[in-house]
């Protein structure tokens, strides 16, 4: 009998066949195969060949694509995947500094920069910017736009001082809109990279710590000691300040006191006890590894950001705790110490007998007239390092100008020091905000821990660049996201989102929610 399929049968060639066999043995098999094997096998010789021929850089290097490349690409696709890789780039970038003088920093941009065309490209088909329309986001927008436009400043000295600050100061905030977009409806990704922070916070308190009893490895000690001026910021009082994975440590002990706060915060929340020991644990290591940094504004940041969660969260406990701590506290500072921890711990709430501090006003005093007179600044970048490296003859180059108050002033303006302030406003607005209008308790112990971190922030600004370095900029920008995001999954607050008149109803949902997802 004919048969009508031969017609269309016709011999397959070598290589299709052997593009069949080998789908069949690594895919239809999922690599158990001793076939499979051997293919990996292959695939790693000339890998650990390489590594074994050519020096470490090489291999770094090597490490890197085979890496980098696939999450790069992932991270297109699954954005709440790249902004847990950002902040990885943000903790590698600061701690890879000090062992290569290769451009690493591109990193983090290149994959803001993939992360924001992931956007792009999924709105092409969902056509939905919802996710944008909050009054922070504008407020960041505004923010971020006033600080491009600088690029036309008339009164700057160099294009490229501005494209070097305009990373850190405005684009990195695009992670903000990359989180509002990627946390919009994904509670569990929140939980996650929450769960992160406090593991990146726990390593850095631990090895922080093993720099101070064991010490710094060679090659740590080899960087600090090439500069003069750091080898000064990091020896005082016959000691070695701890910078831990960060680049310097007055960072270190900000971000470290804000660890600590946020650990305080969610201890109140409804966690389990073993979760609780575990933040407890974190809060300990964090302050003590604090003391070792010198860090004079994290040493006043704990007594204020714990204030404000008091005064927040009215919670009887925590005011009667407090209470006690701010009693012992204050003993504390009043009692004479021949240590050098303990006496830089006592200079930070004695601010009138700290030349450093006397110093700094007489600092801003002096330049509060160029301020007044150039509404607009001298430009990104026109002090500070970049000040150094591409303006070294100009006046504003060599102004210590230690604030980011104070370096907006100067750089922006006084109408860019108006919309810094208005964006510190907007951010701890939009905590409270929903704090008081969210039931879930563990939204709301969320709520309370990530606005005193960035109160915190905001008051360390004032002594300090506290946001503008890494990894603290990745982590605030997340943590602005999280702020917009995280009433989305407080039913509570979905089924009555007014000012008051929750119903006995939806607080029970929400509290079922919170044990269920904690």
């Amino acid at each position: 009998m004919y048969n009508r399929g031969d017609i269309f049968h016709r011999e397959r060639s070598l290589w299709e066949r052997i593009s069949a066999w080998t789908q069949g043995q690594l895919m239809g098999q999922q690599l158990n195969t001793p076939a499979a094997f051997g293919l990996l096998l292959l695939g790693v010789l000339p890998i650990a060949y390489l590594l074994a021929a050519y020096d470490l850089k090489i291999g770094v290097l090597l490490l890197l694509v085979l890496v980098g490349v696939p999450l790069v690409v992932l991270s297109i696709f699954y954005l709440p995947l790249s902004l847990s890789v950002m902040l990885s780039a943000a903790v590698f970038i600061v701690f890879g500094a000090k062992y290569t003088g290769a451009p690493i920093g591109t990193v983090l941009d290149l994959l803001i920069l993939v992360s924001a065309v992931g956007i792009l490209l999924r709105q092409i088909r969902e056509r939905d910017w919802s996710f944008l329309r909050h009054p922070l986001s504008t407020v960041v927008a505004i923010w971020l736009f006033y600080n491009v436009l600088q690029v036309l400043n008339p009164w700057a000295e160099s294009k490229m001082a501005w494209l070097y600050t305009v990373r850190s100061v405005a684009i990195q905030q695009i992670v903000f809109y990359v989180g509002l977009y990627a946390y919009r409806q994904n509670r569990k990704a929140i939980l996650w990279m929450l769960k992160f922070m406090l593991a990146i916070g726990l390593f850095g308190a631990i090895y922080g710590l093993k720099q101070h009893f064991i010490g710094f490895n060679a090659q740590e000690m080899s960087w600090v000691m090439a500069d003069p001026e750091r080898f000064q910021l990091y020896y005082q009082w016959g000691m070695m300040r701890i910078p831990s994975f960060c680049y310097d440590p007055t960072t270190f002990g900000i971000l470290m006191a804000c660890f600590a706060v946020f650990c305080g915060a969610l201890l109140v929340g409804p966690l389990r006890s073993w979760q609780k020991i575990l933040l407890g644990l974190c809060l300990v290591l964090c302050l003590w590894v604090m003391a070792y940094t010198g860090t004079r504004t994290a040493f006043a940041l704990i007594p204020a950001g714990a204030v404000f969660y008091a005064l927040l969260t009215l919670n009887r406990r925590v005011l009667l705790v407090g209470s006690i701590l701010a009693v012992l506290g204050a003993g504390f500072i009043m009692k004479s110490t021949s240590s050098g921890v303990i006496y830089r711990i006592q200079s930070a709430f004695k601010p009138t007998k700290d030349d450093s501090m006397n110093l700094r006003l007489s600092n801003q005093k002096k330049i509060q007239p160029y301020i007044q007179s150039h509404p607009i600044g001298g430009g990104l970048g026109s002090c500070g390092v970049w000040g150094k490296r591409f303006n070294p003859d100009s006046e504003l180059s060599k102004f210590p100008h230690d604030s980011s108050f104070v370096r907006m002033g100067v750089e922006l303006g006084w109408i860019g020091l108006i919309l810094y302030t208005l964006l510190h406003y907007a951010v701890v607005r939009t905590g409270i905000y929903y704090y008081f209008r969210c039931r879930d308790p563990l939204i709301k112990a969320l709520y309370a821990g990530i606005t005193a971190w960035c109160f915190m922030l905001a008051v360390a600004c004032y002594a300090q660049e506290a946001i503008l370095q890494q990894p603290m900029n990745v982590i605030y920008n997340i943590f602005l996201a999280m702020l917009v995001t995280l009433k989305n999954f407080d039913p509570a607050y979905e089924l009555n989102p007014g000012t008051q008149g929750f119903t006995q109803k939806s607080t029970d949902q929400a509290h079922r929610y919170s044990r269920n997802g904690a």
